[in-house]
């Protein structure tokens, strides 16, 4: 029961079909699909080869749609998606780094 436990509070977790996570995230499951081809998403495959998305994938999705709805080309909202996940991992290393030199670990 742990496990599944687990899944439940992982971002990362593949839970929701295509056509929940269009729900979710606001946006057709053309929209999806087309993310995929931006390479903004990369929806996991189940055993019957139907895709899944994790909830960090459906905000990566409500936010390029929320772009695209502004005006922003596709191409150009996930490009910016991209970049900005990018900054905000190397943020979060930089960090850790600082704290362990603060500490005295090398």
């Amino acid at each position: 029961m742990a496990q599944s436990d687990d899944m439940f509070g992982d971002d990362d977790y593949p839970a929701y079909t295509m056509g929940r996570a269009a729900e979710i995230a606001g946006a057709s499951q053309d929209f999806l699909r087309r993310l995929d081809e931006a390479k903004l998403i990369t929806p996991f495959r189940s055993a019957g080869g139907h895709r899944r998305y994790s909830r960090y994938q459906l905000r990566l999705a409500a936010r390029a749609r929320e772009m695209v709805d502004q005006g922003t080309a596709l191409e150009a909202a996930c490009r910016i998606i991209i970049l900005e996940d990018q900054l905000e991992e190397a943020l979060q290393q930089n960090e850790k780094f600082r704290r362990r030199q603060e500490d005295g670990v090398a």
